[in-house]
C-alpha cells in the first residue's frame, strides 16, 4: 500500500464524468475522488443527480454537477452534452476524465479545452442496432481521446485496435470493505440457513450481462441435493422481474436480496461466490469475495483469468453445466474450499491498492498538464 507521507501531489483540477451507475464504476468514481482530493487536487463529480445520492461524491470531498447521463443512448444524450459544457464552463478544470463509454461519447462530444482521458470499464457485447451504435461510439470516442485507459488487456488491445493514439492499462481498485458488522451465524440467521446447509452468494447489477439465469438455472437442480443450498443475489437492475419470473418457474432456491450496502457481511455467512458474467473486467464482487477469504466459481471472460489467476474456478461463461459442476465440487469438498479461500487471500494481497490507483492518475494528469508539478507531502 502507498505511505500517505509519500504519496505524490497534484495541485490541478479535474472533472469525473460517469454515467448512470449503482455499482462498481460509481464506487471507483468515490475511491478516485477521495484519493486524488487528498493528493492536493480539485474534484468536480458530473453526473446522474441519482449517482450522487447514492455514492456521496461531495462527502468525499468533491464538488458535484449533475449532468444526467442514462446508461442507454437516448433524445436526452444532446441535453447531456450541453450539460457537460455548460459545468466546464462554469468550473474550468486542467484535466476531463470520463468513465464508461456513454460518459466518454458525451465528454467527446462537448469537446473540453482541457485533454481527455476515457478509461473503458466494459466491452460492447450487445448486437443489432443497439450494438452497432455501442461500436460507433467506441471509435469516435478512441479516435477523439488524449489517453484511453482499459480496466482489463482486452479493452486496452480494443481501445487501440480503433485507433486510440495512446491506450494503457489502468487496473481498478476495489475499494476496502469495512469489516463485517454482524457475526456469520447471525448473517446467515437472516436467511434461515443453519450451520450445515450451504449459503451460495453473488453480488452484481441484475443485468443481462450478468447471466444470473444461468445461476438460477444451476441451483435449481441443487433442490435434490441434502440440504440444499440457498443462493441470494444481492443487486438491482432491469433484470429483476424476468429473474423473479424464472425463479418461480424453476421453483429454484434463489432469493432476490436488492440493494445492498452490507456486503462485507454477506460475505461473511456465505461458504460460495459465484460470478456467471458473459464478460468482466476487473469485477468488483470477484475481488471482493478473495479478498475476504471466500472460495470463488467465476467465468474465464476479460479480465478475471489475469485478475485471480489460480485462486478461483474458472469456467466457461453461458455454460450452465460448468457452473453446476462447480459449485457441487467445491460444496463436497470442505479441504479445496478452504485452500481456495487461502489462495483468494493471498491473490487479493498483490492488486493494487486505492492509493496505488490514485497515484497512478496522479502522475498520469500531471504528465498531461506539465504546468503543475507534483511533489511529496
Amino acid at each position: 500500500m502507498t505511505d500517505a507521507s509519500s504519496a505524490p501531489r497534484w495541485p490541478g483540477s479535474v472533472a469525473l464524468v460517469l454515467a448512470s451507475s449503482t455499482g462498481g464504476v460509481g464506487q471507483h468514481i468515490r475511491s478516485i475522488a477521495r484519493g486524488l482530493t487528498e493528493a492536493g487536487a480539485s474534484v468536480l463529480v458530473c453526473g446522474p443527480a441519482a449517482t450522487q445520492d447514492q455514492f456521496d461524491f461531495t462527502g468525499a470531498g468533491a464538488r458535484f454537477t449533475p449532468v444526467e447521463i442514462p446508461a442507454s443512448p437516448t433524445p436526452a444524450d444532446a441535453r447531456a452534452v450541453t450539460a457537460l459544457r455548460r459545468a466546464l464552463a462554469d468550473t474550468p478544470v486542467d484535466v476531463v476524465h470520463a468513465h464508461g463509454l456513454r460518459a466518454g461519447l458525451v465528454a467527446v462530444l462537448a469537446r473540453p479545452a482541457a485533454p481527455l482521458v476515457v478509461t473503458w470499464h466494459n466491452a460492447v457485447l450487445a448486437g443489432g442496432l443497439r450494438g452497432g451504435l455501442s461500436r460507433l461510439a467506441e471509435r469516435i470516442v478512441a479516435r477523439n481521446v488524449r489517453v484511453a485507459l482499459g480496466a482489463s488487456a482486452d479493452l486496452v488491445d480494443r481501445a487501440a485496435a480503433l485507433g486510440a493514439a495512446d491506450a494503457r492499462l489502468a487496473p481498478v481498485a476495489a475499494p476496502a470493505l469495512p469489516a463485517p458488522r454482524r457475526r456469520r451465524a447471525a448473517v446467515r440467521a437472516e436467511f434461515g440457513v443453519g450451520a450445515d446447509r450451504p449459503l451460495i452468494l453473488s453480488v452484481g447489477r441484475l443485468h443481462p450481462q450478468k447471466r444470473y439465469d444461468i445461476l438460477v438455472d444451476a441451483a435449481a437442480r441443487w433442490r435434490a441435493r441434502q440440504p440444499a443450498p440457498l443462493v441470494v443475489i444481492a443487486g438491482s437492475g432491469p433484470a429483476y422481474l424476468q429473474l423473479a419470473a424464472r425463479i418461480s418457474a424453476a421453483r429454484a432456491p434463489v432469493t432476490l436480496l436488492g440493494h445492498r450496502t452490507d456486503v462485507a457481511d454477506l460475505l461473511a455467512g456465505a461458504d460460495l461466490a459465484v460470478v456467471t458474467s458473459d464478460w468482466e473486467a476487473r469485477q468488483l464482487f470477484a475481488q471482493e469475495a478473495l479478498g475476504a477469504g471466500v472460495p470463488l466459481v467465476a467465468t474465464a471472460v476479460g479480465g478475471l483469468p489475469e485478475l485471480v489467476g489460480d485462486a478461483a474456478v474458472l469456467v466457461p461463461a453461458g455454460d450452465v453445466d460448468a457452473v453446476d459442476a462447480a459449485v457441487r465440487d467445491l460444496l463436497d469438498d470442505e479441504t479445496r474450499r478452504a485452500e481456495l479461500g487461502r489462495r483468494g487471500a493471498a491473490r487479493a494481497a498483490t492488486w493494487p491498492t486505492e492509493a496505488d490507483t490514485t497515484r497512478a492518475l496522479v502522475d498520469l494528469y500531471a504528465e498531461l498538464t506539465p504546468e503543475h508539478s507534483t511533489g511529496t507531502r
